[in-house]
């Protein structure tokens, strides 16, 4: 069965200080969207899809499109390449974008962005987090077998292993039963200690490194989109008329649809080391973290 990858890459990455999807950073100055790529084609999806903002499709093409198109799939089908902008002309025509609203409404916007895109069952990531070979192979093989409606999927990754020692982060910290998915809590301001403690400093709470959080890794079939479609126009009505920066999440709608029985969700566990980059000052450990793999031979000397 086709699938395909979704990469979320419109991020402004404002506390990175720049674009930080763009950034090279591995030995030959990868990208870590290029790492999430070749492991895709190494696990057998068969189209990237780059959802972005509308200036830069030009800079994509050099970074990844021109030679994505001279690649070859695992069933020896050429690459598809598709790119969608994360704007407004996708909002209902119902809501009125506010004109001081600048900022795209969240994931699950991004990801309605690509509807007309994806008709196959696809693996959803962020451009700028590396998520290992394994999680690929396991996302690719679940879809193949997930039912058409009514399931999906998701990575899980331990918390200890996504935070930052040089500032506050952002997790979806997930409930298990079983192996499936019970509920994910957006939660803000998780701090990273030396000592190797985590704190979730809003609620002035301990955090267990083992708890599994969600890093925006996600399988699901193309019938979720009438039902995305339906949860992004109510958080328009109840939410975005009223805060300029409201986001429509992924793992908070995930939450809602499990919680009214609209979507049950596998975890898969990946044994991968997780990295990205969050502050600036990430940017050494994980160009450290890419040379080790290039060097160990988990990855050719150059992707390209």
């Amino acid at each position: 069965m086709k699938a395909s990858l979704v990469i979320m890459a419109a991020g402004l990455g404002s506390r990175y200080g720049g674009s930080k999807q763009v950034d090279g950073i591995g030995p030959h100055h990868e990208i870590l969207m290029e790492y999430s790529i070749y492991d895709a084609l190494q696990a057998g999806f068969h189209k990237i899809v780059f959802i972005i903002k509308p200036d830069m499709h030009d800079l994509m093409d050099r970074l990844c499109g021109s030679y994505l198109r001279r690649k070859t799939a695992l069933d020896g089908s050429p690459v598809e390449v598709v790119y969608v902008d994360q704007d407004f002309t996708s909002i209902p025509k119902f809501y009125a974008v506010p004109p001081e609203r600048t900022k795209p409404f969240g994931t699950v916007h991004a990801l309605l962005c690509a509807e007309e895109a994806v008709h196959e069952p696809c693996c959803v990531i962020n451009a700028d987090d590396y998520y290992g070979a394994h999680a690929y192979k396991a996302m690719y093989k679940t879809l193949q077998h997930l039912p058409a409606e009514g399931e999906a999927a998701m990575v899980g990754y331990l918390l200890k292993n996504t935070a930052s020692l040089y500032g506050t982060v952002s997790r979806g910290v997930c409930t298990l039963e079983n192996g499936e998915l019970k509920a994910v809590r957006e939660t803000a301001n998780i701090q990273l200690y030396p000592d190797g403690v985590l704190k979730d400093l809003t609620e002035d709470r301990l955090l267990s490194p083992e708890t599994v959080v969600s890093m925006n890794f996600w399988g699901f079939m193309p019938s979720i989109f009438p039902v995305m479609r339906a949860y992004f126009d109510d958080f328009l009505r109840r939410t975005a008329g009223n805060d300029l920066k409201a986001e429509c999440l992924l793992p908070v709608m995930a939450d809602h649809l499990m919680k009214h029985r609209q979507l049950s969700i596998r975890v898969l566990s990946s044994p991968d080391q997780w990295f990205g980059i969050t502050y600036r000052e990430d940017r050494a450990l994980v160009t450290e973290a890419l040379q080790k793999l290039h060097d160990s031979g988990a990855y050719p000397e150059k992707l390209g």
